[in-house]
C-alpha cells in the first residue's frame, strides 16, 4: 500500500491510498478535485474509493466532481448521511470497513464535529485522523465537547506507538510554537521542531507524523484530565 500527500486549497491534505498491484485507489477527505485528478491521469490510477472523515467544505468539496468522473463510491459516517454529499456507504465505529484490497477499522472520534471519524489501516499501521489529531495539535471543537475529543484523543493514544498519523492539515509548525510554550524543556520537542523546520525549508509536508513521537511532543496528548485539555484548548484558540 503506497500513499501520496496531495496538496489542496491553502494547506490541505488529501490523501491517495493506492494498492500498487492493480493500481486501484481511496483517496481521503478530498479538499477540490484537481489535484487528485492530475494525479491520477498521470500516474493511470483506479479511484474506486472517496473515504471522507468529517462534512466540512474543505474535507468534501471534491467529492461530486471525482464521483462523477471516476463512479467512484463515497464512505461517510452513518450520523453524517445527510451532511456528506451524496454519500454512496455508510460505515459506523468499530467497525472494519474492507474493499478490494483495502481494509480499514472506524473510530467514531467526535470533538471537532459530531460525526468525525478516524480510518485506520490496522495492517499497515497508518490512521488517517482527519481534523482530530494534528502533528502537535488537535482540531477545534466546533460541535462536540471537550470530553468528547479528550476521549477521542485517548482512543488514537491506545493504538500501537509506531502508528503513522495522516491528518487534515498542515498545521505543524504553529502547533508547535503553542506546544513549547507550554512544554519549554521538552528535549523530544525541541529535537522534533529542529527536523520540521528542515523539512518545511525543502518544501516538504511534515506529515506522516508517528503516534509516539505525538504522546512524546503533542502537548493535548499529555493531558491528564479533561480540565487540564479543556485549559489548554482555550490557551490554544487565543494563542
Amino acid at each position: 500500500m503506497k500513499i501520496e500527500i496531495i496538496k489542496c486549497l491553502q494547506d490541505n491534505y488529501s490523501y491517495l491510498i493506492i494498492d500498487e498491484k492493480n493500481k486501484n485507489a481511496c483517496v481521503v477527505d478530498p479538499s477540490e478535485a484537481k489535484p487528485v485528478i492530475n494525479f491520477i491521469e498521470n500516474n493511470q490510477i483506479n479511484l474506486k474509493y472517496i473515504l471522507n472523515t468529517h462534512h466540512h467544505y474543505d474535507h468534501v468539496g471534491g467529492n461530486l466532481e471525482l464521483k462523477k468522473r471516476y463512479n467512484s463510491y463515497i464512505i461517510g459516517f452513518k450520523g453524517d448521511k445527510d451532511r456528506i454529499p451524496e454519500v454512496d456507504i455508510l460505515v459506523e465505529n468499530n467497525q472494519i470497513w474492507k474493499k478490494d484490497n483495502f481494509e480499514a477499522k472506524i473510530y467514531h472520534i467526535p470533538g471537532h464535529t459530531t460525526g468525525h471519524i478516524a480510518y485506520h489501516f490496522f495492517k499497515e499501521r497508518k490512521i488517517f485522523t482527519g481534523d482530530t489529531l494534528f502533528s502537535l495539535g488537535c482540531g477545534r471543537i466546533f460541535e462536540g465537547t471537550y470530553e468528547q475529543m479528550f476521549n477521542s484523543l485517548n482512543k488514537i493514544k491506545e493504538l500501537p506507538k509506531d502508528t503513522e498519523i495522516y491528518c487534515g492539515h498542515e498545521y505543524t509548525l504553529q502547533n508547535s510554537n503553542f506546544c513549547i510554550a507550554n512544554d519549554s524543556q521538552n528535549l523530544k520537542l525541541k529535537n522534533k521542531i529542529v527536523k520540521i523546520k528542515e523539512k518545511l525549508k525543502n518544501g516538504l509536508p511534515t506529515i506522516p507524523t508517528i503516534l509516539d513521537d505525538e504522546i512524546e511532543c503533542n502537548i493535548f496528548l499529555k493531558a491528564k484530565d479533561i480540565k487540564s485539555f479543556s485549559k489548554l484548548r482555550d490557551l490554544k484558540d487565543n494563542f
